[in-house]
């Protein structure tokens, strides 16, 4: 896959679309097994795994504290997600019989589902207002399942493609790159802890532990390629508590498994077995080529996951156009 990581960004990064553009409300079409061939070969496949190779390309070497760019459109990202921290705290779990799943996770989403469009208005230029409904949609489909109170990979990609779409319509540019990791999806990843924490969410569709991890998988492939060329920080480090306390402030990776080792109890090897293997592979440069192929493997080419995605015009289901 190493050959991948240089594709160029998507070559909508930097274009603003026509004003003749027909946007339209994403649908799945996605219905059974045979159709992930259909996925596989079209422009919203290309598009998204080029996105996030773009960005894996952008952090590669850098710590979270680096001194980046940080324009309006990523300011106005933040302030959205602050919003949604907010209304966290506004809705409380609730006495309930059951551990897993609080109720009150379904009146927080309920409030982002009304909300979803006005939210993004608010980063949306007024003359790309057209644009709000379709972008609004991934947003919703980003936190979670409101019937089943559970979380996954696939609501993560859905954050992803939000990002996307906002770099096809031109809010976000290529000079945005670095902060939509550091900035937009850590503040994401911070905002999805408290609410799986708050709520006790369900892992959605998780392998247990034979996943990766329960709930995420990009930061492990963002923050494995912060890694790369460390002068000391090697794969095997991150299993070591010491290492990981004094470096997860720099690193998504290492946030992941301080994450990890909070809300699970007994020895890393049997709760996280996946994330163990990996510690002994020799460099983080193979850690995030192999960390790429398992996303693909485990979550683009995995029915259960896929069967959500949405399409669009700016994520179109059309086999791939070439230009």
């Amino acid at each position: 896959m190493a050959e991948g990581e240089r594709q160029p960004p998507p070559d909508s990064s930097e274009d603003t679309p026509p004003a003749t553009q027909n946007f339209v409300i994403p649908k799945k079409e996605i219905h059974t097994v045979p159709d992930m061939g259909k996925w596989k070969r079209s422009q919203a496949y290309a598009d998204y795994i080029g996105f996030i190779l773009t960005l894996n390309e952008g952090v590669k070497g850098k710590k979270l504290t680096f001194e980046y760019k940080v324009s309006e459109a990523i300011e106005k990202l933040v302030a959205l997600l602050n919003t949604l921290d907010r209304w966290i705290d506004e809705t409380p779990p609730v006495d309930q019989p059951s551990r897993f799943g609080n109720k009150a996770y379904r009146t927080w989403y309920a409030k982002l589902d009304e909300e979803a469009e006005n939210l993004v208005a608010t980063v949306v230029p007024t003359h790309l207002a057209a644009a709000v409904p379709e972008v609004a949609v991934y947003l919703k489909e980003s936190v979670g399942n409101s019937t089943r109170i559970d979380y996954g990979t696939g609501h993560e990609a859905a954050f992803a493609a939000f990002l996307c779409c906002l770099c096809k319509i031109g809010v976000l540019r290529v000079d945005d790159q670095i902060a939509i990791v550091f900035k937009v999806f850590n503040r994401y990843l911070e905002v999805m802890r408290k609410l799986q924490k708050t709520y006790r969410m369900e892992p959605a569709g998780s392998q247990g532990v034979w996943g990766l991890d329960d709930f995420q998988f990009l930061p492990f492939i963002w923050g494995s390629s912060q890694l790369i060329d460390h002068p000391y920080l090697e794969p095997r480090h991150f299993v070591d508590e010491k290492a990981v306390n004094e470096n997860h402030k720099d690193y998504m990776f290492l946030e992941c498994i301080l994450f990890i080792t909070e809300m699970k109890t007994g020895p890393f090897a049997e709760h996280s077995n996946q994330l163990w293997n990996i510690s002994a592979v020799p460099s983080w440069s193979k850690v995030n080529q192999g960390l790429i192929r398992m996303y693909k493997a485990e979550c683009l080419e995995k029915f259960p996951v896929i069967q959500h995605f949405k399409f669009g015009s700016l994520l179109p289901i059309h086999p791939v156009t070439s230009c």
